[in-house]
């Protein structure tokens, strides 16, 4: 296992941009949340991997196309790069919910793939995102849940039942600062 490089798997809508109830679906919907660039610019400069994970059920829906999801993504990243970080590595899921796939979150599929892709253990690898699907994946996986309070994160809080050892920040940029000051 690579204990070598710190690893932080970020999850995308409602943590790292505005979430849309009817998906983000071009680049132009793309709305980055107050800081959380930055936010994962300074894990990147304080030496963290950075992942993100996220399920984008818009695409086997058919809502956009492939090409579409790899320019918002080429978007943020060069958004990040912008603030003196990176973005590592971006792992979806396309599938919709009825396929019933092992990759999409609140299944640890993802979370897993990625484990065996770097050769790590996430046992001490924070997952951060807003919902209780994003938590329940990180328990799953053995990795360590953190709820940021953006997007649905505070209806995610207040209907309890989090995972054991969630920690809780009021946005990436807190969790950020946490791990980095």
């Amino acid at each position: 296992m690579d204990h070598r490089v710190k690893t932080v798997i970020v999850d995308r809508d409602g943590t790292i941009n505005h979430d849309r109830d009817d998906y983000v679906k071009s680049v132009a919907e793309w709305r980055p949340i107050p800081g959380s660039i930055e936010a994962l610019a300074r894990l990147s400069q304080a030496g963290y991997r950075v992942i993100v994970a996220t399920n984008q059920s818009a695409l086997g829906r058919g809502l956009f196309d492939a090409a579409t999801l790899a320019a918002i993504h080429d978007t943020m990243c060069r958004a990040v790069a912008r603030a003196g970080g990176r973005i590592d590595a971006i792992f979806f899921c396309p599938h919709a919910p009825e396929a019933n796939c092992d990759c999409r979150k609140p299944k640890p599929g993802m979370l897993l793939d990625i484990a065996r892709r770097f050769n790590l253990s996430l046992a001490e690898v924070p997952v951060v995102g807003d919902a209780m699907r994003d938590l329940q994946a990180a328990a799953a996986a053995g990795a360590l849940p953190v709820l940021v309070l953006t997007g649905k994160g505070a209806q995610t809080q207040k209907a309890g039942g989090l995972p054991e050892g969630t920690r809780v920040f009021a946005d990436l940029a807190a969790f950020a600062d946490s791990l980095t000051k």
